[in-house]
């Protein structure tokens, strides 16, 4: 019997959790940077690189040779038993690129919610407090520290508690919900009034772009303000930086555009090209503050996903992905502000940060009014014509915009004619 995407997905039904959701049934063959062919040969273009993963496009010459000619010699001995250079020659180009002039330290784990999950150990270890503080709307990870610091309950945290204690969340602010800068720094120091004695708090945690939670950006006054409050009361900044590393927001961390420095920050995502590798980086002070044997894992630090992660480093410097990323995003922007005009109150906002874009969508205009049906019919309705999209917010009524920044002009132009079809249709 011939291998179909609707043979597939009869037998991942039967074979995989309902859990694992899947926003198409398109199953992949192969791909190559901004380009994909499902298992029936159909090609797609790809507007969600891996939910921001392979921003150097997908199978990247130089990065699919870093990892084969480290498989050659070895894929796995563990960091903890014999150690591999590769491991501190990341470690160190990290830590140069990290913003801030502090003397940084990397971990090397496997998984963002990995990242986020010992960012906060080191940041109780190095404090000596519990609390930690985290944003409404902002995405963390599935594991349970993770599930704790994320501001969306459903799907991620329904029927999975109890989860840790001494986590609390603030509004974040998005001006398009009426929640400014002053609104919710008002509300982090009403917190430090009512509910948690700021001395007992070891660490905020904030994404300089929400991800999961809609693409809204972080005010770069407000994060600011945000690094003056945690140094008045010895709270240390964690900025998780999973989604929007590694060149995507047009620099190569996010919160380098508000000139801040992180105590501690957690990358993923993009920083391997498509291999499992994840990142703590911190102030060195502050991540020596553990004992040997606290930190680590028997996969944290793959050589092979080490050997990807310097490769990508050189593809972003040598072919200025960084600058690309503004590109694509104007690109994108100045079509669906196009777009936009012409959708009778449906696209509510138009929102991005470099090549980190998204749209909206509501009802009449009114920003009270979410259209998540319209999202989903979207994604649907563009994978059908080939385009792939992925929908996010904590409403469920924004589609993000996450093309490989090694993506032609040509082939963004063709995805964003798709998904002015796709409106075309939706709205006829």
């Amino acid at each position: 019997m011939s291998v179909t995407n609707q043979t597939l997905s009869q037998r991942r039904f039967d074979a995989v959790p309902r859990g694992v959701g899947q926003s198409t049934q398109i199953y992949t063959a192969r791909a190559q940077n901004a380009e994909i062919w499902d298992v029936e040969g159909r090609r797609l273009i790809d507007f969600g690189a891996g939910i921001a993963v392979v921003n150097t496009g997908h199978n990247h010459p130089k990065v699919k040779a870093a990892a084969i000619a480290q498989l050659e010699n070895f894929s796995h001995t563990c960091f903890q038993v014999t150690p591999y250079e590769s491991y501190v020659a990341l470690a160190e180009k990290l830590n140069r690129l990290a913003p801030g002039p502090t003397p940084k330290k990397t971990l090397f784990l496997s998984t963002g919610a990995e990242a986020v999950e010992n960012a906060i150990k080191i940041a109780r270890a190095a404090t000596g407090r519990q609390g930690v503080v985290a944003f409404s709307g902002g995405f963390h990870g599935r594991t349970f520290m993770a599930m704790a610091l994320t501001g969306k309950v459903v799907p991620y945290k329904i029927g999975f508690g109890p989860f840790p204690g001494e986590v609390y969340h603030v509004p974040f602010p998005n001006a398009y919900h009426g929640i400014s800068a002053a609104d919710s720094f008002a509300a982090l120091d009403q917190l430090m009034k009512s509910d948690v004695d700021p001395a007992r708090v070891a660490a905020i945690i904030i994404e300089p772009v929400q991800g999961e939670g809609g693409f809204n950006i972080a005010p770069a006054d407000f994060l600011r303000n945000l690094r003056a409050f945690c140094d008045q009361h010895g709270i240390l900044l964690i900025v998780d930086e999973i989604q929007t590393g590694f060149a995507r927001t047009g620099r190569m961390f996010a919160h380098d555009y508000a000139g801040i420095e992180a105590d501690l920050m957690t990358t993923a995502k993009g920083i391997a090209g498509g291999l499992p590798l994840s990142a703590v980086t911190g102030k060195a002070a502050i991540m020596d503050a553990t004992g040997p044997g606290g930190l680590g894992g028997t996969y944290a630090g793959s050589p092979v996903a080490l050997a990807a992660g310097l490769a990508v480093l050189e593809v972003i410097e040598e072919e200025r992905l960084a600058e690309r990323a503004l590109a694509i995003g104007a690109q994108i922007k100045q079509r669906i502000a196009m777009l936009a005009e012409k959708s009778k109150g449906a696209i509510g906002e138009v929102r991005g940060l470099g090549a980190m874009v998204a749209m909206e969508l509501v009802k009449d205009n009114d920003a009270d009014k979410p259209d998540a049906d319209l999202a989903k019919a979207i994604v649907a309705e563009a994978a059908k014509r080939g385009l792939i999209l992925l929908a996010c917010g904590t409403r469920a009524n924004v589609i993000r915009f996450l093309p490989p920044l090694t993506a032609s002009d040509a082939i963004v132009a063709e995805g964003l004619d798709i998904l002015e079809a796709t409106l075309d249709h939706l709205s006829a």
